[in-house]
């Protein structure tokens, strides 16, 4: 009887046992959106955040989308689930789903080699150029550096084939295949082999094969084609705070950086990713490509401070249009966006059917946070506050940096004059890969003109010796640190080259190797 008593208490403590866990953790769909809405709102106010926008897929159907704050400020106009944002890099997921609908039709393979496509194609190495295929281009493993040659199509006037032409210009920091180095360029030129052999340009075809099946009536392909309700990028840029910020000119860029959308046309895409090419019965790319495109391509070195940091990760790398990593013990597809002022994340968990995307129109670490938060939700992770470790990295960085400044304002040599009279230093200085980039004198200043692109104008101020502070002006909307520029003087007592040392996260300007033509 005791020993029958003792089974019966021991199988029910089993039982017990197996329901207790799910009883803590489980929460029910609408508790989970909750608590993304309440945090979201808390971390807006907490970044001064103009506004963001969310969207969320869970078993197939559209389950949540929001919108926070403003749409520019000093408006009233609200962000909601239409706003458009520019979506950035979340656009080379489209490029590559493109890539794959022309496989599925066998008018191209993901092993093809470039050239059999673009014969115009030419890399400093001329192997690299007979052997880079498709996949290549799309994989993050070129040999080229992460963001090199970006400034080629950042605000630039140049063509897409403008741009291609100037690729052999542009110099390789490993060889070829062995190493991750995420490629704006690359994708560009894919976007390029989408209009070869499909005989319309990467928009046009995004929009037929994509775009409008899918029913995303407001994603534009353009900042020149915006419809109402979009919003308006802001950064700190210029020194004086948040500032709105023009629409960036990333035509350029086509096949890497150029759609915009909404959170609620976003969701439709999630839906088609989740649904494995397919979404409402409707097929737009098969299975098999799905899967291709979900594959680890490149491998990325997690560091020993990330993993510390992410200690549930062990494995990243990118695939095709994607990153591949895990979280939390459960596959992660995911891409980020970054253009100035507008910050992006798109994340699948194919494990549990869920798929969010979060838009914003300000450079805060809103959008990262948000990000973090959702993935916690959806994977029932151990309570973490993202916000609260993003404030406190946010002021360690800036007592780092202003500890830095410091440092170049000790190490300036006092009293000294430049070598030559102002006029001396003005002329044309080219480089190659980027063009001309001409200094001229205004009302007694020297003033530093980056001719491709417009915008992209700086007041030259002496520092010392022949090196000058830049002080970008307001039509530059990038929230670039402090710079310089030195100028280097021949034997014959004149100019010959100008190198530019502006720090920042996104663009090499040691690659442009400015000699005096002019």
């Amino acid at each position: 009887m005791r020993s029958r008593f003792l089974r019966l208490l021991q199988f029910n403590l089993f039982l017990l046992l197996l329901v207790f866990p799910l009883f803590v953790y489980s929460q029910s769909l609408e508790e989970k959106l909750s608590e993304i809405d309440a945090y979201a709102q808390k971390v807006r106010e907490d970044w001064n955040q103009p506004g963001f926008a969310i969207g969320i897929v869970k078993d197939g159907k559209t389950v949540f989308t929001k919108g926070y704050g403003v749409r520019e400020l000093g408006k009233p106009e609200k962000v909601d689930e239409n706003t458009l944002f520019a979506i950035a890099s979340n656009t080379k997921a489209f490029t590559t789903a493109s890539l794959a609908i022309l496989v599925d039709e066998k008018k191209l393979n993901w092993d093809d080699k470039v050239i059999k496509y673009l014969p115009e194609f030419q890399l400093a190495d001329a192997y690299v150029t007979r052997e880079m295929t498709i996949r290549d281009l799309i994989t993050h493993r070129s040999g080229f550096d992460t963001f090199s040659g970006d400034l080629l199509w950042y605000e630039t006037t140049y063509t897409n084939d403008e741009i291609i032409r100037r690729l052999r210009y542009l110099k390789p920091v490993s060889s070829f295949r062995s190493k991750y180095g995420y490629q704006n360029l690359m994708f560009i030129t894919a976007g390029k082999v989408i209009e070869r052999v499909s005989g319309k340009t990467w928009q046009a075809f995004v929009k037929e094969r994509i775009l409008d099946p899918l029913g995303m009536t407001r994603t534009t392909t353009s900042v020149k084609d915006l419809k109402d309700n979009y919003a308006t990028p802001h950064n700190e840029s210029g020194g004086k705070g948040m500032r709105p910020l023009h629409q960036g000119n990333v035509d350029g860029g086509a096949g890497a950086v150029r759609l915009n959308s909404s959170v609620a046309d976003l969701t439709k895409w999630i839906r088609l990713q989740l649904g494995k090419g397919t979404i409402d019965g409707k097929k737009i790319f098969s299975e098999d490509r799905s899967w291709e495109m979900w594959q680890q391509y490149t491998p990325i070195q997690i560091s020993p401070g990330a993993a510390r940091n992410m200690p549930s990760r062990h494995l990243n790398g990118a695939g095709m249009g994607w990153f591949i990593n895990d979280y939390q013990g459960r596959k992660m597809i995911s891409h980020s966006g970054g253009l100035d002022g507008m910050l992006s994340y798109t994340v699948l968990l194919p494990e549990e059917n869920v798929g969010f995307v979060v838009l914003t129109n300000g450079e805060t670490s809103a959008f990262s946070i948000m990000m973090y938060k959702m993935l916690d939700v959806f994977t029932n992770a151990p309570k973490r506050d993202w916000n609260a470790e993003y404030l406190e990295r946010a002021k360690r960085g800036k007592i780092s940096d202003d500890e830095e400044n410091a440092k170049v304002d000790a190490a300036r040599a006092k009293n000294t004059k430049p070598t030559l009279s102002l006029p001396d230093y003005a002329g044309t200085y080219t480089s190659d890969l980027y063009g001309d980039v001409k200094i001229e004198e205004e009302n007694g200043k020297l003033v530093m003109k980056m001719i491709p692109s417009p915008n992209l104008v700086a007041d030259l101020e002496h520092w010392h010796y022949d090196t000058f502070q830049i002080k970008w002006r307001p039509s530059t909307a990038y929230n670039f640190p402090r710079g310089f520029v030195t100028f280097t003087i021949d034997k014959d007592g004149k100019t010959d080259q100008l190198k530019i040392d502006q720090p920042n996260n996104d663009f090499w300007f040691y690659e442009l190797e400015l000699k005096r033509t002019k």
